[in-house]
């Protein structure tokens, strides 16, 4: 099977990263690359990010079906652009927030959600609603860190760790989520130090598209994730169109 991941930010060294992240759970059988958006904001922290980030992941999910990509994960913890992926996909696509709440939901009985800017809090909050985690999660805590920032920045790392341990302490919860695809590589350091399970959405959605994939699901062609009707765009969107 192929797994591609797609970074719908245009930072290259975050793919890097991410895909290290999905390789590391990826089974013997599964060819696994990443895919970096061309075209969009350099990191997505706002709804005007999410908004601008769709069209570079809807291309690059068009060029993985000519590609003969078996199924996605998109990398991305506010899952920009997943209903319109997943009409032209004909694998399965898990973003990766759909996919870590689930899993925290699995190994607790109440999850918080850490994340970079206070202003994503919101849009953690809509995406627990509408995968009915709401009750599962416990509180959404911004470390108040820019995206980038987590590979730039030397304080990042104990920054992350730290919220992570006053989440677990305020909230009662018993599992984090890590709520951004840049913090991928920190899931095995917050989990050493604040001693609670702690899921990180690109290995989750990683390895659920791998066993959705192994169990011969495919997405459903009919309804309201059949393919999109043709018909012509205009402007700079004139290659989405038919």
């Amino acid at each position: 099977m192929h797994i591609r991941v797609v970074n719908p930010n245009t930072t290259r060294a975050m793919t890097d990263t991410i895909e290290q992240c999905a390789r590391a759970v990826a089974g013997p059988g599964t060819l696994l690359d990443a895919v970096t958006s061309e075209m969009g904001p350099a990191s997505i922290e706002s709804h005007y990010d999410e908004a601008l980030s769709v069209p570079g992941l809807l291309a690059a999910i068009r060029r993985g079906e000519a590609d003969g990509v078996d199924g996605y994960v998109l990398a991305c913890f506010g899952d920009p652009g997943l209903d319109a992926a997943r009409e032209l996909a004909g694998g399965p696509v898990i973003g990766i927030a759909e996919a870590a709440m689930h899993t925290a939901a699995h190994v607790g009985r109440g999850f918080s959600v850490v994340t970079t800017l206070g202003r994503t809090v919101g849009r953690a909050a809509d995406l627990a609603e509408r995968y009915g985690m709401r009750r599962f999660c416990r509180g959404i805590h911004a470390c108040e860190i820019p995206v980038l920032a987590l590979d730039t920045d030397p304080d990042a790392r104990k920054i992350v760790v730290e919220a992570c341990r006053e989440a677990v302490e305020v909230d009662g919860s018993d599992v984090i989520v890590l709520g951004c695809a840049g913090m991928a590589d920190l899931c095995a350091q917050v989990r050493a130090e604040v001693g609670v399970p702690v899921v990180d959405g690109v290995a989750a959605a990683t390895l659920t598209v791998q066993s959705l994939l192994t169990l011969g699901l495919r997405k459903s062609g009919l309804g309201e994730f059949a393919a999109p009707p043709p018909k012509p765009y205009t402007g700079a969107l004139r290659s989405f169109g038919a």
